[in-house]
C-alpha cells in the first residue's frame, strides 16, 4: 500500500489503496476519501474493548476496505507529525495515545513497563502499546520529531513525556532528580526517564499534556 504524509504540522496521511486492501484506524480519523471505500466499525470483542479502555483509546476501530482503487486521507487530532513504521522489521513500543492507523495484520497489545515507577513518575505512562505482526503502523507524534539511534548500553536521559516511541529492543526506567533546589525550583519535576539501547528512539518536541498545561495558564478562570 502506497502512502503520503504531508502538511506538517497540521498533518494528514493519504493512503493509496488498491482493490481489496484494508486498514484500521482510530474513530474520527477519516478526513476525506474517494468513492468505493467502505467503512465498518468493529470492537474486537470484550477483550479488545477492555484493552482499549485501559489505554484510553476509542472502544471501536473503523476498518476501511477498498472495493476498487481509491484514496483515503486521515487527519491528525492535534498539531504534530505522523510517523510510518514497518512493523514487519521490528516491533515498536509507543505512547498509549499514538495510534492513528495500521494495516490489518498489525497487532496492538498493552505493554507494561518492568518497573511500575516508570508509569507513575516517568510521564510516558505505566501502560504503553506494543505493535507487532506484519505490515505498517502510522503513529501520531506531538510537535516535531527527532530520531536517535542508541548503541548497546548507551543511555539517553529524557524529560517526562518526550518519549514518543522506541524499538522494542530498548528499555526504559526512571531516574530521580537530585537536590531539593533542583526539584522545587528547576521546573523539571521529580524524575527523568532513562532509555537504554540498543535501538532507535523517537522523541517528540511538544507533548500534548505539556501543551495543554501551558495553554491553561492563559485561559480565563472563574473567580472564587
Amino acid at each position: 500500500m502506497k502512502y503520503e504524509i504531508a502538511n506538517q504540522p497540521f498533518t494528514v496521511l493519504t493512503l493509496y489503496m488498491e482493490a481489496g486492501e484494508s486498514i484500521k484506524c482510530q474513530s474520527g480519523a477519516m478526513a476525506w476519501m474517494t468513492p468505493g471505500i467502505i467503512m465498518e466499525t468493529k470492537t474486537g470483542g470484550l477483550g479488545g474493548m477492555f484493552k482499549k479502555m485501559i489505554v484510553g483509546e476509542s472502544l471501536a476501530l473503523n476498518h476501511y476496505t477498498a472495493e476498487r482503487a481509491g484514496e483515503l486521507t486521515l487527519a491528525k487530532h492535534s498539531p504534530g507529525d505522523i510517523l510510518a513504521f514497518n512493523i514487519s522489521e521490528t516491533p515498536i513500543i509507543a505512547q498509549k495515545t499514538a495510534f492513528l492507523a495500521s494495516t490489518e495484520n498489525v497487532n496492538m497489545d498493552i505493554y507494561i513497563q518492568h518497573k511500575a515507577g516508570v508509569g507513575f513518575f516517568g510521564g510516558e505512562g505505566f501502560l504503553m502499546q506494543k505493535y507487532s505482526g506484519s505490515g505498517f503502523a502510522w503513529l501520531e507524534i506531538d510537535g516535531a520529531v527527532q530520531e536517535r539511534v542508541l548503541e548497546p548500553g548507551e543511555r539517553l536521559i529524557v524529560d517526562s513525556g518526550f518519549v514518543a516511541a522506541m524499538e522494542a529492543s530498548c528499555t526504559m526506567e526512571i531516574q530521580t532528580i537530585k537536590g531539593a533546589a533542583n526539584i522545587f525550583l528547576g521546573g523539571e519535576g521529580l524524575f527523568n526517564t532513562v532509555v537504554t539501547g540498543p535501538g532507535k528512539v523517537w522523541l517528540q518536541t511538544m507533548p500534548i499534556n505539556a501543551l495543554a498545561m501551558n495553554l491553561y495558564a492563559y485561559m480565563p478562570h472563574p473567580s472564587n
